[in-house]
């Protein structure tokens, strides 16, 4: 049976909680603190060995990514920037298209319509620009997150490190294996009650950053693919209007992932200082006396 609490350690208690959850947990002999699962890392002597020097470092500590999530929101920003301007010129393009349309005897490859194509091009262009850089920005950011909730709590981590960034390679899995870390970083990086029991935030930001890009990857392809078979005016006008709503979805997903961003971001900080704060006495060096 789990933990009617976290749902996921073995419930040990009557109320169904587990020692975690429930504060029974025993504590270590002469007050040492427990090593960091698959770091090698912990208490005792030898180099390496005990918590790092502060909140944020290396070892058993957590590395801030307070640096990276500011890259990665201004990036994303330059691409909801590009997303609306290959928004507009598209739709201007597509307007003469529609025009050719209603009327054969136009020609729109020479004057006002070879510089709309070529103004599309452009930011066609300055979209997969930005797109490419935060891509590889956010992907060096969520490993560092998922490494981070390796520290904080390893137990509720479905899949390795090294998926934070191989997942997004994987042809069809791609659409699922990011968001199982995702879920594991987010879990892992709640506070805790005061207590030391377990606290679980609502995944609403997560679902909804998750959810608004795989529908944006969806209807991207779908809008390709069907700019790629247009051939007569009207399907170039139509499948026009379907890539400029797959950019608006584009954009919105970008916004709901610099949301999401900042939210990790803030609960790992947090939990970074409450980690701190909690072992401050531990490293205090020896002999050492409080006013």
């Amino acid at each position: 049976m789990l933990c009617t609490r976290c749902r996921i350690r073995t419930a040990v208690t009557d109320d169904g909680l587990c020692t975690f959850c429930s504060g029974t947990r025993p504590p270590l002999p002469d007050g040492a603190t427990a090593p960091v699962p698959g770091t090698g890392l912990g208490p005792g002597p030898g180099p390496g060995s005990g918590p790092g020097p502060g909140g944020w470092g290396v070892g058993t500590w957590p590395r801030s990514p307070v640096g990276l999530s500011r890259a990665v929101i201004a990036l994303l920003g330059c691409v909801i920037a590009s997303d609306l301007f290959v928004i507009g010129a598209g739709l201007h393009l597509r307007s003469l298209w529609e025009g050719l349309a209603a009327d054969e005897s136009l020609n729109i490859y020479t004057g006002p319509g070879l510089r709309a194509q070529e103004l599309y091009d452009r930011a066609g262009a300055a979209q997969t620009a930005a797109f490419l850089a935060t891509g590889v920005l956010f992907i060096i950011w969520f490993h560092r997150t998922r490494r981070n909730a390796e520290v904080f709590e390893s137990g509720v981590q479905r899949m390795g490190p090294g998926w934070a960034v191989g997942g997004w390679f994987v042809p069809v899995a791609n659409l699922w294996f990011p968001y199982r870390v995702a879920s594991g970083i987010w879990e892992a990086s709640v506070g805790l009650h005061p207590d030391g029991g377990w606290r679980t935030v609502p995944k609403t930001v997560l679902n909804l950053w998750w959810g608004g890009w795989v529908v944006s990857v969806l209807v991207s392809r779908i809008a390709v693919s069907q700019w790629d078979r247009a051939r007569e005016p009207e399907q170039v006008s139509d499948a026009a209007a379907l890539v400029a709503a797959a950019d608006a979805l584009d954009a919105v997903a970008a916004v709901l992932a610099i949301v999401f961003v900042r939210a990790v971001t803030r609960m790992q900080v947090e939990r970074a200082g409450t980690r701190q704060a909690a072992t401050g006495p531990e490293r205090a060096a020896p002999g050492s006396t409080t006013p």
